[in-house]
């Protein structure tokens, strides 16, 4: 699908730097794109805007900034520190953060729609929580996801989060895995999926991707992506598709 050229990023354009293949790459030969939830397809980080509610922002953000720049070692440690914060949060909360707070990200839709018009299958795969995840995947008729539960009783969260039967929290290592076997369910191989993220914990899926991207990312992901965007929507991704 694509050429191997110089392992150092260069300037494809303002704001757009690829590394390791040669442009144009053909979207049709590409049968899955994976994207990261919070700071990547959408606008926010949730855990931070739920936190805001509890008045406990500022820590969980630093949490949260922290195991995105890969400085955090264990994510799901981190992610179980700052959902333990969330204790006593009421549902109407989180609902005020989608209603009032979540936006798709520029270039979102565009880019969503130009992929599921070339043939691609989508995936959300986010250490998020399924309460946002779900209300994404309906808005853009995306295909496939995997979250984080977070637990409620009587009306609020109780700080912990739900175990399902694939484990406990989606971490990196989870995302990859979702990725790899989202592929093995479309009969393609992993170097025909695509993978969008700005986390450290999205390296790993990126990692087994034919494509990696970042998005406005932090610099350890943007340092290994094949495509960094970072200037300008999610759909800049087209300019390296004819």
């Amino acid at each position: 699908m694509s050429t191997p050229s110089t392992s150092a990023a260069s300037g494809f354009a303002p704001g757009l730097a690829i590394k390791g293949f040669a442009p144009p790459l053909r979207l049709a030969d590409f049968g899955l794109i994976a994207f990261d939830m919070d700071s990547t397809l959408i606008n926010i980080e949730c855990v931070d805007e739920i936190a805001d509610a509890a008045g406990r922002k500022a820590e969980v953000a630093a949490i949260t900034e922290a195991a995105m720049r890969g400085e955090i070692a264990d994510y799901k440690d981190s992610l179980r520190r700052r959902v333990a914060l969330l204790e006593g949060v009421p549902v109407a909360a989180m609902q005020q953060v989608l209603d009032e707070r979540l936006q798709l990200n520029p270039g979102a839709e565009a880019l969503v729609r130009a992929c599921q018009a070339a043939g691609l299958r989508t995936l959300l795969v986010s250490g998020g929580f399924s309460f946002f995840t779900d209300h994404v995947r309906d808005r853009l008729g995306l295909d496939f996801t995997r979250s984080n539960v977070l637990e409620v009783a009587d009306g609020a969260l109780t700080g912990r989060l739900v175990d399902q039967a694939w484990g406990d929290i989606c971490d990196g290592e989870e995302k990859k895995r979702m990725l790899l076997a989202t592929c093995q369910r479309l009969g393609i191989a992993p170097s025909r999926a695509i993978a969008m993220g700005d986390g450290a914990n999205d390296l790993p899926m990126m990692g087994a991707a034919g494509l990696s991207v970042a998005y406005h990312a932090k610099p350890a992901v943007r340092a290994q992506a094949m495509v960094a965007i970072d200037d300008g929507g999610l759909d800049r991704l087209l300019q390296v598709f004819n």
